[in-house]
């Protein structure tokens, strides 16, 4: 039975690894009977956080209690607080059902619960097969059904939602949602805002490990004024006949309309109409809770607001765009040998070529070896000294040549070499 308890108390929790401030003073409660969602950015110590919370990690100073005693003081805390920080910690051979077997064991949970939880998150045709090769939807509907085992009165789910489908996500958001309502505490960490708008009664929202906010989502919604945007004929005039009204938080959108803030719809389509100043378009601009976390979080993990540009030295090539390295020539330091002067004329790459280097006539020719000269036929091998062509019936290696009797001589028969035949008797 529940009586309420599973009030979740952080108070002045720091951790540091090494140089590194993980956590820094943070302090926030979280109260039974409500859904509250632990945002920030990535690396502001959401994890570390929740591991200290479930005496996995021990902080460096402060303190975390679950129903007024420490992690480890829980006595068989599996049947007070549920928890999943991952979803890969099973068997890959063993089957959902004996996986959740093991642990009902180990908490002292008769057998049948394991069946129970498997229908309860949508596993129960799926609890015979083995984990290993669930998807990751999946298993973390297996990893949820291992914190339901014990019944707790917490639970504490880093990322649920991570591998859910659109279905899946609408039934998890509908369980924590029904779990809260009979009494029982549910922390859940998330990057999607969007879904945590939709499930979450209070936010805690940390950044740099410190806490920002917590509280109701209702009240920090309303801390933040909104906005109404409108698009009227003759802007120029509904500013001013605005500010002859007081309200002076008046700023341009790209897109031509104006954003208003610190009013409602109403106050604005008065002024305009008592103006005489047509409105073609004009909305209340709500604040989300996407708005409001980039709004308390801003700057943790800013990228540089500029164009890309080169790294320094770098610039770009001449009559092209983009960006090349810096020219890297061949010259080496005065005074060295073979590397001196000026690059000759046709030299294409700058810097000092090596010594006695002489530019081709035609820079798209290679410079020929000395005694080269090309044949008379450019498609016609030179051949060495003292060569001729072999006549027919020359004999060679101590046999008569002579050409086969079903193939047609050549057109040319060369002619016998000086001296006899190719490696034969004289």
């Amino acid at each position: 039975m529940h009586d309420g308890s599973g009030r979740i108390v952080v108070q002045g929790l720091s951790k540091q690894f090494g140089p590194i401030i993980a956590v820094n003073n943070l302090s926030f409660t979280v109260e039974p009977g409500s859904v509250t969602g632990f945002l920030g950015p990535n690396g502001a110590g959401k994890t570390t956080t929740l591991r200290m919370l479930l005496g996995l990690v021990r902080p460096t100073a402060g303190a975390s209690t679950i129903n007024g005693l420490p992690f480890e003081q829980l006595g068989n805390p599996g049947r007070v607080v549920g928890a999943v920080l991952e979803a890969q910690g099973f068997h890959p051979s063993r089957t959902a059902r004996n996986h959740l077997r093991v642990y009902a064991a180990a908490m002292g949970v008769p057998d049948q619960r394991a069946d129970q939880v498997l229908e309860l998150v949508g596993l129960a045709e799926a609890g015979r097969r083995a984990a290993g090769g669930f998807s990751l939807g999946m298993k973390q509907r297996l990893a949820l059904a291992t914190a339901l085992l014990g019944d707790p009165q917490v639970l504490v789910l880093d990322e649920p939602a991570n591998g859910l489908d659109p279905e899946g996500i609408a039934w998890l958001r509908a369980f924590l949602q029904s779990f809260a309502r009979t009494g029982r505490t549910v922390l859940i960490s998330s990057h999607l805002l969007a879904e945590i708008e939709q499930t979450v009664d209070q936010v805690v929202i940390i950044s740099r490990g410190q806490t920002v906010y917590y509280g109701s989502l209702d009240y920090l919604r309303q801390s933040q004024q909104s906005r109404v945007l409108v698009q009227a004929a003759d802007p120029q005039t509904l500013v001013a006949k605005l500010q002859e009204a007081g309200v002076n938080a008046i700023e341009p959108t790209p897109d031509g309309r104006l954003a208003i803030t610190g009013v409602d719809r109403k106050t604005v389509a008065d002024v305009a109409m008592a103006a005489g100043i047509a409105l073609y378009d004009i909305q209340q601009e709500n604040v989300d809770l996407e708005q409001l976390f980039f709004r308390l979080t801003q700057g943790q993990y800013t990228g540089q607001q500029a164009a890309y540009g080169a790294p320094p030295g770098y610039g770009p090539p001449p009559g092209a765009g983009g960006y090349g390295p810096p020219s890297q020539g061949y010259a080496l330091p005065q005074g060295t040998p073979g590397y001196a002067g000026t690059p000759p004329q046709g030299y294409a790459q700058p810097g000092t070529p090596p010594q006695g280097y002489a530019p081709a006539a035609d820079p798209q020719q290679y410079q020929q070896p000395p005694g080269y000269a090309p044949a008379a036929d450019p498609q016609q091998y030179q051949q060495p000294p003292g060569y001729a062509p072999q006549q027919p019936g020359q004999q060679y290696g101590g046999q008569p040549y002579a050409p086969p009797q079903d193939q047609p001589q050549a057109a040319t028969p060369p002619e016998q070499p000086p001296g006899g035949g190719w490696g034969g008797n004289a």
